[in-house]
């Protein structure tokens, strides 16, 4: 967290980041363009957000692309910002533009202590899922060419479903996207998420790939995946260490998020309106 605030502290980095949240998934060159500093300055610069994990970047051909991530400013808001006054917050954390060439790309990306196996248990085990996606579960047998669906016990219908495109465990799952939790997500059409799982030393980074969006998606589609991912990580890094005071703390703080969240969409669900759901719950 530390370089978190690091990287934060200059104001030309601040800048950087600022133009991906006016146009995410820019070039080297781009970014160069629009700060009055040498090409090698710009890099020196991204190379320090992406250490901090506050971009990171993909190959498209022979471009690399830069994005701003979201979670570790989710992580900071989860140490500080009171789980009892504020338990969604995170619209807070919605540092991604709508202002986006078609089709749009939303990246995020995060390192958690735990092995690639569990990871994997955690993102297709119902049980699991449900604990850090607002009590949500995703139902599937994990076959390439299957269906799946997201479903909470307080909502009639699914709010989510897909196919699973491709299932290479414990590496990589790619799923067509389809929201159903309102008229308006429902509108938006078939969107496309990648989980990709690498090993690294005693962790793995996750990164999560929300694609085929189009130019002006609601941002309800993807608005939730900082959130998630901070849950995700709580939950891995409580279970490894579950010894730790800190991190039972903040395992409890997490399911209480989730509880806090079935109460509300119960409560929801007994008033004649439609139910509600907060911030993209779709995993």
């Amino acid at each position: 967290m530390d370089a978190v605030f690091r990287a934060l502290a200059d104001p030309t980095r601040r800048s950087l980041l600022d133009e991906l949240f006016k146009e995410d998934g820019q070039t080297l060159s781009a970014l160069e363009a629009r700060l009055p500093m040498t090409r090698i300055g710009v890099m020196k610069h991204l190379r320090i957000l992406e250490t901090a994990g506050l971009v990171t970047t993909k190959r498209r051909g022979r471009e690399k692309l830069h994005f701003l991530n979201a979670v570790p400013i989710r992580l900071v808001h989860d140490r500080w910002v009171s789980k009892y006054a504020e338990p969604w917050a995170a619209t807070l954390t919605g540092l991604k533009t709508r202002l986006e060439k078609d089709p749009m790309e939303k990246v995020f990306e995060i390192y958690i202590k735990t092995t690639p196996e569990r990871l994997w248990e955690a993102i297709t085990d119902p049980e699991l899922r449900s604990k850090y996606s607002f009590g949500v579960c995703v139902e599937s047998d994990w076959k390439a060419g299957s269906s799946y669906e997201a479903v909470h016990p307080a909502a009639p219908a699914p709010i989510s479903a897909g196919e699973n495109l491709e299932v290479e465990p414990p590496r990589r799952l790619v799923q067509s996207f389809n929201a159903l939790w309102s008229d308006d997500v429902k509108a938006e059409g078939t969107s496309r998420v990648t989980w990709e799982i690498e090993p690294i030393a005693d962790s793995c980074r996750l990164t999560v790939t929300h694609d085929q969006l189009r130019e002006g998606a609601n941002d309800e589609l993807y608005g939730g995946w900082p959130m998630i991912l901070s849950g995700l990580k709580t939950l891995l890094n409580a279970a490894a260490n579950t010894a730790s005071p800190t991190a039972t703390r903040s395992l409890k703080l997490s399911l209480l998020s989730a509880a806090m969240m079935n109460r509300i969409v119960a409560r929801r669900n007994r008033s004649p309106r439609r139910p509600m759901f907060i911030s993209s719950p779709f995993v």
